[in-house]
């Protein structure tokens, strides 16, 4: 069988990690002094589809690194509203990896002529977004081909953290977005065979995480629906306890994100509950009593841990999706470039 486009995709994303990281780094830099000056009480964010899970994979980071409020802003209320918001002395980050879409380039111009210092993250310097922005930061990612988006989507989680980090001066989390590249090769190795014979005819599942891993549990659910054809949905681990639990009868698959960090205890509490109500629980980062453990790339800074798990995931994604009949590269009903007003 000849290899996907989506297989090749995922198999750059060290190499790409590593562009960004070099080719960008006086982007980052600028934009990070930027940051530093502005001192904003708020930061605000813009995106659509994977771009909104690395969105909100950064609004977890910011508001544990840096104390700093987060809220992501519906491009609608510029585009298709009129409305204008009150962001003097705030920070407004836009990710879309074409920076293309209408929707998204006016809500950042909007962003910026109401006072807030704009950041765009996309995969193409010289996109509209970009050019409506006080900085931008250029991805470097390459040509992505498939239609879900792999290595754009780590990349712009990783233009994130690399600001973060240098904003902040954290020297502990520059240390670890350092050696990302490192950690995607090894994460790209991951074996998850148990759980792709258990989804290889199922029909639905939930995919769980807490803070970080949340964004990531929210990009696999995703590329589940996306690539597969499988109906999962993301809940925090905390959230699911509070209605969708009671659905969870014997052999309903779970597949819970599990990472180093202080809400790892709370995860694994969900998975055994889940585990006694009868499920089939995968989870990565721990192991729990009849529940089955993934292979996870162990040793790192819990910021940028729940990452490598998307890496791992997408090499997974990848096969499952040939497995259950389905052409990863064109999924149906969608395109490359989603534009909307």
């Amino acid at each position: 069988m000849t290899e996907s486009f989506m297989a090749r995709e995922v198999a750059e994303i060290p190499q790409a990690a590593a562009r960004f990281l070099s080719d960008s780094k006086a982007a980052v830099q600028e934009a990070a002094a930027a940051l530093r000056a502005r001192d904003p009480g708020l930061i605000v964010t813009v995106a659509r589809g994977s771009s909104d899970h690395a969105a909100t994979y950064l609004k977890y980071c910011i508001e544990l690194a840096a104390g700093v409020p987060v809220a992501s802003v519906g491009p609608s209320i510029a585009s298709i509203y009129g409305a204008t918001l009150r962001l003097k002395d705030a920070a407004c980050i836009g990710i879309s990896q074409s920076g293309r879409s209408p929707d998204i380039v006016e809500m950042m111009r909007s962003a910026g002529a109401s006072g807030a210092l704009t950041i765009a993250i996309t995969n193409f310097a010289d996109a509209p977004m970009g050019a409506v922005s006080d900085h931008c930061l250029p991805l470097q990612a390459g040509i992505e081909q498939s239609v879900a988006a792999t290595k754009t989507f780590v990349s712009s989680a990783l233009a994130g953290l690399s600001l973060l980090a240098e904003w902040r001066r954290d020297a502990a989390l520059q240390a670890a977005v350092a050696g990302l590249p490192e950690a995607f090769e090894q994460a790209l190795s991951l074996d998850w065979s148990p759980l792709a014979n258990r989804l290889s005819r199922a029909q639905s599942l939930y995919v769980l995480g807490r803070g970080p891993a949340f964004a990531i549990a929210n990009e696999a659910a995703l590329k589940f629906k996306e690539v597969c054809g499988l109906h999962a949905e993301a809940y925090s681990a905390a959230e699911v306890l509070h209605g969708p639990a009671a659905i969870v009868q014997a052999n309903f698959p779970v597949f819970a994100l599990g990472v180093e960090d202080a809400a790892l205890p709370q995860l694994i509490a969900t998975a055994g509950r889940l585990s006694d109500q009868g499920a089939d629980v995968f989870l990565t980062g721990a192991s729990v009593k009849d529940c089955t453990t993934l292979p996870s790339v162990g040793g790192l800074h819990s910021l940028v841990a729940p990452l490598t798990l998307i890496v791992g995931f997408y090499g997974f994604i990848e096969a499952l999706a040939r497995r259950r009949g389905f052409d990863p590269d064109t999924p149906p009903h969608l395109r490359k470039v989603t534009e909307t007003i």
